[in-house]
């Protein structure tokens, strides 16, 4: 709609997790490194907690992207999955060729023998779960049987849930006491801090394609700060509508007015 007003290229604060719109603010980059440092350690099971809206899933598609061609990796986006489904999309993640009638044994084999592949070429294997904290206990528990997979010196297997601060909570349940114990590393994604908003807002409008002085004014990104809490959805959601208000009145730069119009 301002895109080309403002000489866009797109829409520069969509809520798509497009990981060349990554900024690597401190509490990003913090995770980053946290996660890398853990998968050369070869930890088996590692958690990234953080609050709704604080960029997991950019995250974890950054981590996809920031892994050699060593590395077989499985996403699953989807977290509400029976143990049967959980597995059948591991394997088909990985890349093994699964029939619909398969059965959980036969699936658990079939990644089994997919993992000592990997490892016999060099590699390693790495399974990504979003949206942890909304999978149900059986399904925990086959992750944790997973993690059996391993050879008498080195795990198959490293896993990353990304979860909600609640998940948490379900790992200090004493029915998830075996799990909660194999998970040895544990990082939080923290929100953007005040003085980082005017520099993400810049970024993702260069990003865009915007090519000018700074379109938001000190006031604008502080009270974008304010009502955000530096969750990074909430920031674009605000800074778009904030776009749309200055558009509207044919303005080349947010104020405060606009991003009160926004928040309201």
């Amino acid at each position: 709609m301002y895109e080309q007003f403002y000489g866009l290229n797109e829409a520069p604060f969509s809520l798509t997790p497009d990981t060349s719109f990554v900024y690597r603010h401190a509490g990003h980059q913090e995770a980053v490194n946290d996660l890398l440092s853990g998968l050369t350690a070869g930890e088996g099971f590692m958690a990234v907690i953080a609050e709704v809206g604080s960029g997991k899933t950019l995250l974890c598609r950054k981590l996809l992207s920031l892994l050699s061609d060593s590395w077989a990796s499985a996403y699953l986006p989807n977290p509400l999955l029976t143990p049967t489904e959980l597995y059948r999309g591991i394997a088909t993640e990985l890349g093994v060729d699964v029939g619909k009638q398969d059965s959980l044994q036969q699936l658990q084999q079939m990644i089994f023998e997919r993992l000592v592949c990997v490892q016999k070429a060099g590699g390693k294997t790495l399974v990504l779960i979003d949206e942890a904290q909304a999978m149900s206990q059986s399904s925990l528990e086959a992750m944790r049987l997973l993690s059996n997979l391993e050879t008498e010196k080195e795990k198959l297997l490293q896993v990353v849930f990304f979860a909600q601060p609640e998940f948490k909570k379900r790992l200090a349940q004493h029915a998830f006491r075996q799990l909660r114990q194999r998970i040895t590393f544990v990082c939080e994604i923290k929100p953007l801090a005040r003085n980082e908003i005017q520099g993400y807002l810049s970024h993702r409008m260069a990003t865009a394609g915007y090519n000018g002085p700074s379109l938001f004014s000190t006031v604008a990104a502080r009270k974008i700060y304010r009502n955000s809490a530096g969750r990074p959805r909430l920031v674009n959601i605000l800074a778009h509508k904030s776009l749309l208000a200055a558009y509207g009145k044919g303005g080349l730069r947010v104020s405060g007015r606009q991003v009160n119009a926004a928040v309201a």
